[in-house]
């Protein structure tokens, strides 16, 4: 007898707006599958690309970004955070890695049925695609490692500065 496959879902949600609206799930006496994994943050910017493809190398199956999108309280983050996605799925799909594994989505903090429906979304899109290919996330991961590692060498101090540092 073989066990069904169980995707497990992070949701990164920001403390001002998504995380909110998960808590109203919970208020609202609404349920969402045992397998979702809610991780509160301040701002879903703060993590670099290799901390996604560190998630799936280590078993998460989806990462879904709930952020508060245009409403957001950091001026310019959103816009950031989605051109840090935008790179993210580029290489994710070079590397072989489906991009249906990640979604950026906004959030708010009373948006119940857009949570839940994300989170359906999101499960029915990896109940598809099975189980995340950890060996291949990893090998992506240490290659962005090596990308961010190779980009700082190059930085050079000013010249002024060269005797100082």
């Amino acid at each position: 007898m073989t066990v069904p496959f169980v995707p497990k879902i992070l949701v990164l949600a920001t403390e001002k707006c998504a995380y909110p609206g998960a808590d109203a799930v919970g208020k609202a006496h609404q349920e969402y599958p045992s397998n979702v994994y809610i991780l509160r943050v301040p701002s879903p910017v703060l993590f670099p690309e290799d901390f996604y493809l560190g998630c799936y190398s280590k078993g998460i199956d989806g990462v879904l970004i709930a952020a508060c999108g245009s409403d957001c309280p950091y001026h310019g983050a959103y816009d950031r955070l989605a051109g840090r996605i935008d790179q993210l799925t580029s290489r994710m799909s070079a590397g072989g890695l489906d991009i249906e594994r990640i979604r950026l989505t906004a959030i708010c903090t009373v948006c119940i049925k857009a949570f839940l429906k994300e989170i359906a979304q999101m499960s029915d899109n990896l109940q598809r695609l099975g189980p995340v290919n950890r060996t291949l996330a990893e090998q992506l991961r240490r290659t962005s490692i090596e990308r961010l590692q190779g980009s700082t060498r190059s930085l050079q101090p000013a010249p002024a500065l060269q005797g100082v540092l």
